[in-house]
């Protein structure tokens, strides 16, 4: 589709009284519930792109969950795409396999942490926008004061103790390689400090003058060439692999105070975790060489200590659903406010 079009749709959906009303109805202090009757297909990322940046929600987070990964990344860039706004996130679950919940996915984690990584700064401020699905609301994630006391920031013009900062990044879970080419790796040669962040799509280049910074750039890990210059750059760790049990909580409980969520088809999502309950049920039940036997990956990433408590159930994603304002769009509405008249129903066509 053509700028010109998308640009036509969004405007036509930004004058829509309807979504006035939304817009208005989010910054009400009393916990909403509002269903979006008869709107589908593309029509709901228009809805969502003009509720997003209409000006009553410029202190608002936005969480859109979303029945799968397929469904969720096409919502995500279809998003992207019609309001070109760079703080919408894609957020997937961290599993390499389905039924494995041991082995990671690299990029899935290097996706997750850069979300989590931005929703965490204690700013006050909106953050932006997240795009998930059920797998990915299964999974709790690292406390926000833990991530940030985990990141190590690195300076242009800093002083770095290498071998100390080196003997951090192993106790932050990187391995040091020859060179570098996937997340959790570092490399020293010479004056060449190469690390490849979980928070960041490309490894970074450290160039030092004795222990000084010289300068920092991204580079990409095939050519070897450097894109760009940075001031500065945070260097994050696998949130998968580095935190316990203790330290991690539900992406609900993770994410601010000031958040919406935007949900199509909860019968379908819950339906899915439950699930993934009993595939978690079963699949720790199995000893761990029998887990992994099916799932043969060199390189492996993995998180080394797995139990029930690193997820939520299905009743705990739907109680905290209800704790805030709820949008809910599909085929038809799951939750019930306080009674019917509560429940507020916007008519699409």
């Amino acid at each position: 589709m053509r700028r010109v079009n998308l640009e036509w749709l969004l405007e036509r959906f930004r004058n829509d009284p309807r979504l006035f009303q939304l817009a208005d109805r989010l910054t009400f202090s009393r916990k909403q519930r509002i269903w979006l009757q008869n709107l589908q297909g593309s029509s709901v990322q228009f809805a969502a792109a003009a509720v997003f940046n209409h000006p009553t929600q410029e202190q608002t987070n936005h969480v859109f969950v979303l029945n799968d990964a397929e469904e969720a990344a096409y919502f995500h860039n279809s998003l992207e795409s019609i309001t070109r706004e760079l703080n919408l996130f894609y957020f997937p679950a961290s599993f390499k396999h389905p039924k494995n919940f041991r082995l990671l996915n690299a990029s899935h984690v290097m996706l997750r942490t850069e979300a989590l990584t931005r929703f965490s700064m204690p700013t006050g401020q909106r953050v932006g926008a997240l795009v998930t699905y059920a797998d990915a609301l299964f999974e709790k994630v690292v406390l926000p004061n833990k991530l940030q006391g985990n990141m190590l920031l690195i300076k242009t013009n800093d002083t770095l103790d290498v071998e100390g900062m080196m003997r951090f990044l192993v106790d932050l879970g990187f391995e040091r390689t020859d060179f570098v080419y996937q997340p959790g790796q570092f490399a020293l040669r010479g004056g060449i400090f190469d690390i490849y962040s979980f928070g960041n799509e490309k490894p970074y280049r450290i160039e030092l003058f004795g222990n000084d910074v010289d300068s920092i750039r991204i580079f990409d890990p095939e050519s070897q060439l450097s894109e760009r210059r940075l001031a500065q750059v945070n260097i994050i760790p696998n949130v998968e692999t580095q935190f316990s049990t203790g330290e991690k909580v539900s992406l609900f409980d993770f994410l601010p105070e000031n958040t919406v969520y935007w949900v199509k088809d909860f019968d379908v999502v819950r339906e899915r975790l439950l699930t993934m309950e009993e595939d978690l049920e079963q699949f720790l039940l199995l000893p761990r060489v029998a887990r992994d036997e099916d799932f043969t990956d060199d390189g492996k990433l993995e998180k080394p200590d797995l139990t029930a408590d690193d997820f939520i159930t299905a009743a705990t994603v739907e109680a905290q659903l209800q704790r805030g304002h709820l949008v809910e769009f599909g085929y038809q509405p799951y939750f019930k406010a306080a009674d019917d008249s509560d429940l507020f129903q916007l008519q699409f066509h």
